[in-house]
């Protein structure tokens, strides 16, 4: 049997929200990855730290948003591993955790642009597999014909969690831009405020 392929979807998912779910899903179905882990970020070395939710917080919420999908999980990999964490670092010791499964990068084309700033970006174009859905206004150029990299026609959604944020700040209903379940934990627990 040939190896699992996971595809590993990066970010602070704070919150998360239905953009983050179409590209995932698109991701599961649409492409040739078995899996899909939402690979919740602890701190991204560009983000300042005070501006995101907790943790554990933001990963309940993606387990809320996801249940019931066989192809998609939440991950907690870097919560254990030094801060800030590196997508090389994350990638290695997945790869020496689960050596029998391949895994792939999924990332925006603005994070594409961008890549050749990243540590050990040649490694990784080198060693990984690189799935882009397409963001508007960016154009990756020439890092799109690189032979790691898979261009795809994901939905695009203009929706970002600091749209969200925002709304509830300002007390405006965030219904249908992100999972019932998942507003419901928010409201609850009074983040955003």
């Amino acid at each position: 049997m040939a190896n699992k392929r996971i595809g590993l979807f990066f970010g602070s998912f704070n919150p998360i929200h239905v953009g983050h779910l179409i590209i995932a899903n698109y991701m599961a179905n649409f492409t040739d990855l078995d899996e899909v882990w939402f690979v919740v970020s602890p701190q991204n070395p560009f983000k300042e730290k005070k501006s995101l939710g907790n943790m554990y917080d933001r990963l309940e919420m993606v387990n809320l948003a996801i249940e019931g999908a066989d192809n998609l999980r939440a991950s907690d990999i870097e919560f254990t591993l030094p801060q800030p964490s590196y997508t090389i670092d994350t990638l290695t010791y997945l790869q020496e955790k689960h050596p029998k499964k391949e895994f792939v990068l999924i990332m925006g084309e603005d994070n594409l642009q961008s890549l050749r700033k990243w540590k050990n970006a040649d490694i990784i174009l080198r060693d990984y597999k690189i799935v882009v859905y397409p963001r508007p206004g960016y154009d990756a150029g020439e890092m799109k014909e690189h032979p790691s990299v898979q261009m795809t026609d994901t939905p695009v959604m203009e929706l970002s969690s600091t749209f969200l944020r925002q709304a509830i700040k300002e007390n405006k209903s965030i219904k249908f831009y992100t999972p019932d379940k998942v507003a419901e934990f928010i409201d609850k627990k009074g983040l955003y405020l």
